[in-house]
């Protein structure tokens, strides 16, 4: 039976209370923990998360049940328990399809379909896995999900919400880590302190910009520190959701009410992430690295004869002019003009080099001799541009408006490099204070880098505490990040995790549905040197992974929300994948990886819903048929088909997103202009390629949508619309001409290129064709 996306929402009572019931084993600790003692928490009866990981024993399931790893033997036995019978594996096209969205986050062609179909070998779908492994694209599905968790965008944020026109460097990165398998071990700490790392590469760095990812602020009268300051805490929170999985924000302003944190205790993890400054590195693309470094020694020679004949007044104005901007810094409130040039250097200096907010006012606190070649560059630039306040006769004299004009166009001279914004140790090392109350402006007492005393111990060396904090997470005597993280994995799989609360493991959250497969997991991830494509293929070779998804009568009053996973579960595709499989079915996905974001077609009034200043133009094809993670994200208007998928909000830490099913989803598919263009190649396309006749046409667009051909009576219902649409337009060739607006390179009368490309809207808007079974 066709069924359409256009159905009643439900939200199931029974089923809440069902989740609580059955995912503890014993009542989570309800109460709250006052007057900062946590000793109850922390050593007397630890919470179940704060145990250290230990291997369970497999059990034996009875009755002869397929066991192809421990996934399956921890849930057959919880399932010969509970007396239920698991759900036979699905079909082998259900199979193809549901492992490719899931790896790779595509749907199969058809050619790889019939080829799984013809296979006759054992390990036919192990083979398939592997191939979807090392699929490029398996990255870009990946990354998707981990921009969820560091909230990327391509904006700043807040009410101007600049833009961050290298923000991509990051992604790119991202996507080439997961490709390559990098081990969590070293993906987490590159991305935490990877400029801390002896002999730090550029990519190292690069890996940095996940900590770029908070929102910053570059309006007129922006506090700089205020700012900073959010930036920090919103790295804690993020340090605390993604591998600890605690509500560590709670005790930002007062210790956390029901879980083992202190409000010191959430200020020694802010120590050690306090001293880490933004900053924009020169790092070329591939093709811009040898004419940029082979051009530096010319350009920097043509760049002092420019300054050779003022360099002399030009350094003592700049000096003067700097002595003026850090006497403001330290006298706030003499000198209104002065307050709003050191303001100002940090706002204007952060958009004129791309997103480093306060990279201009690190480098006046440095002495002259401690600054780089570049540093000294830029700050010249800078100043003859926007200094004139400190002499404007001398200015005049000397004429250094066309001074900076020349320094310009000698910059657009010669090849430059696309820069990456990164993280280094700060300059100036600043001490970390507790804020009372959580205000930045009023100081407790000092507090040294530190973690929750409900965790196990860590030795921090004189260095910065960024890396050891990093390599802690990442250890073996942690009992938190590999529990995190292989819950979020299952999550991806199953569509709910282990824990419900992938962002609590703390006493608010849910208690493990199955905690004995939990840890079990987490030890064979940490044993398996932190390899996520060996976890991801265990847990998609497992025959709990494999099982049918029909919903079964029997389960609908014991277990609705499917915890005993006695079947698969099926999946409405995130909000990115519900565009890439559209575009890839009709034969019009880019496939490029990395680089820039790309704007696809939506109405300009979208972007002008926010500040609105930036408009939008989509990109030409084909980067306007790129995935959907390149989708250029604006923080105060996201992409608007993303958001009615339910796409999270680029301003803050997701980690498990929703799904919605509402009627605006379905009048998208119908009627947006993206997906009536997807409507009109699909047709092209099957116009093209199918036998010449009604019935395989039918056929080959309901397979290429579905991976699978249409039963008798979706063929009879889909060829009875087919007809009636046909028989319309042939009598309406003014209808005709007025809907089409496709090139169609198939010799058919119009008639059937606008029937066609109705019967592919219907196909594009089946609930089947937006789900993963």
């Amino acid at each position: 039976m066709v069924f359409f996306t256009f159905m009643n929402a439900r939200c199931s009572i029974l089923g809440l209370l069902l989740i609580t019931v059955a995912s503890a084993g014993e009542k989570a600790d309800d109460g709250a923990v006052s007057d900062g003692d946590f000793s109850r928490s922390s050593q007397a009866n630890p919470h179940w998360s704060f145990q250290p990981v230990q291997r369970p024993e497999l059990p034996i399931p009875v009755d002869g049940e397929v066991v192809r790893n421990g996934i399956d033997a921890f849930l057959l036995d919880q399932l010969q328990r509970a007396k239920v019978v698991p759900s036979p594996k699905a079909s082998p096209t259900t199979l193809i399809r549901r492992v490719t969205l899931d790896l790779i986050g595509l749907p199969p062609t058809l050619e790889k379909v019939d080829h799984f179909l013809r296979d006759e070998h054992p390990d036919r779908y192990e083979r398939l896995v592997d191939r979807l492994l090392a699929s490029p694209h398996y990255g870009e599905r990946w990354a998707n999900a981990w921009l969820d968790l560091c909230h990327y965008a391509d904006t700043d944020g807040y009410l101007t919400d600049q833009a961050r026109p290298v923000a991509w460097r990051y992604r790119s990165w991202l996507i080439d880590a997961l490709n390559r398998n990098l081990s969590f071990d070293k993906f987490t700490v590159q991305q935490l302190a990877g400029d801390l790392l002896p002999g730090a590469t550029d990519q190292q760095r690069i890996a940095t910009g996940f900590l770029r990812q908070t929102l910053s602020n570059r309006e007129g009268g922006a506090e700089p520190e205020e700012f900073r300051v959010k930036q920090v805490v919103d790295r804690v929170e993020m340090v605390g959701t993604i591998w600890l999985g605690l509500t560590v924000g709670c005790a930002q302003c007062h210790d956390h009410k029901y879980d083992p944190l202190a409000q010191h205790e959430f200020f020694g993890l802010y120590a050690c992430l306090n001293n880490a400054d933004e900053i924009n590195i020169d790092v070329p693309l591939p093709d811009e690295a040898e004419a940029f470094f082979a051009s530096r020694g010319h350009y920097q020679a043509k760049r002092q004869e420019l300054l050779e004949p003022v360099r002399e007044e030009l350094i003592d104005l700049l000096k003067r002019w700097e002595t003026k901007c850090l006497h403001a810094r330290d006298n706030p409130g003499e000198d209104h003009v002065w307050d709003r040039r050191w303001e100002v250097l940090g706002l204007i200096w952060g958009g004129k080099l791309g997103e480093g907010q306060l990279e201009g006012q690190e480098i006046l606190k440095l002495a002259w001799p401690r600054r780089s070649a570049r540093q000294l560059n830029d700050l010249i630039d800078y100043f003859v541009e926007h200094g004139s306040i400190i002499d404007p006769e001398a200015f005049k004299r000397l004429e250094l408006s066309n001074l900076a004009e020349q320094l310009q166009a000698l910059k657009e001279e010669f090849p430059q490099a696309t820069r990456a914004p990164v993280m280094q140790a700060a300059l100036t090392p600043r001490p970390t204070y507790l804020h009372r109350r959580g205000d930045f402006r009023d100081r407790g007492e000092p507090v040294e880098p530190a973690l929750p005393g409900c965790l196990p111990p860590w030795h921090p060396s004189q260095e910065d505490p960024r890396l050891p904090l990093a390599r802690w997470l990442v250890s073996h005597d942690n009992p938190l990040t590999a529990r995190v993280t292989v819950n979020r994995m299952w999550q991806e799989f199953f569509g709910r995790g282990l824990v419900v609360t992938t962002e609590d493991f703390g006493t608010r959250g849910q208690r493990p549905a199955h905690p004995q497969l939990l840890d079990w997991l987490a030890h064979e991830f940490m044993e398996s040197g932190w390899d996520m494509k060996t976890m991801h293929r265990l847990i998609v070779c497992s025959a709990t992974y494999r099982r049918s998804s029909t919903p079964r009568h029997d389960l609908v009053a014991s277990d609705p929300e499917n915890i005993l996973l006695a079947r698969q579960t099926a999946l409405r595709l995130p909000a990115e994948s519900v565009r890439d499989a559209g575009l890839t079915v009709s034969g019009l996905l880019h496939r490029r990886i990395g680089g820039p974001s790309v704007r696809p077609s939506q109405p300009e009034s979208v972007v002008l819903e926010g500040y609105g200043k930036e408009g939008w133009t989509p990109s030409p094809a084909p980067d306007c048929y790129r995935r959907g993670i390149y989708t250029y994200k604006i923080r105060t208007t996201p992409f608007a088909q993303s958001v009615t998928f339910d796409a999270p909000n680029p301003n803050a830490i997701c980690t498990r997103r929703g799904r919605s099913n509402t009627p605006l989803q379905a009048l998208t598919l119908l009627n947006d202009p993206v997906f009536f263009e997807m409507a009109q190649a699909l047709a092209d396309r099957i116009l093209q390629e199918a036998s010449p006749n009604d019935a395989d046409r039918i056929t080959y667009g309901f397979r290429l949508c579905m991976a699978r051909p249409p039963t008798p009576q979706e063929h009879s219902r889909l060829t009875k619309y087919y007809q009636s649409q046909f028989q319309h337009f042939s009598q309406d060739n003014a209808s005709v001409e007025n809907l089409l607006d496709w090139e169609f390179t198939a010799d058919v009368t119009g008639a059937e290129q606008v029937a066609t490309t109705h019967l592919c809207s219907v196909l594009l808007n089946l609930h089947e064709c937006i789900t993963r079974d």
